[in-house]
């Protein structure tokens, strides 16, 4: 038995704990919501067509595929910002 054996406690570094908060966390959310957005997507083009002779459902088509467009692309971009932080650190 030795008397003098000090326990050491072992932390994870930055680095890994971004690396696992990027990939556990803010990536699958990333993907929800660009799904979600995808999904508005369609439902503004389902609206389009379906409603083409009467112009208030068409100009609400019309909003919701705009969002859906600019839901994607600010999904797009966060991910793309996210890889580019972690590939900068060098937690990822």
């Amino acid at each position: 038995m030795n008397l003098f054996q000090i326990p050491i406690a072992y932390a994870a570094g930055i680095e890994e704990t971004i690396g696992k908060i990027s990939s556990n966390i803010i990536q699958p959310i990333i993907g929800f919501l660009f799904a979600l957005a995808l999904v508005m997507f369609l439902w503004g083009i389902v609206q389009f067509i379906a409603n083409a002779e009467n112009e208030e459902k068409l100009n609400e088509g019309k909003e919701h595929m705009l969002w859906g467009i600019m839901g994607m692309f600010i999904m797009v971009s966060v991910f793309g910002i996210m890889n580019l932080i972690c590939n900068t650190i060098g937690a990822c």
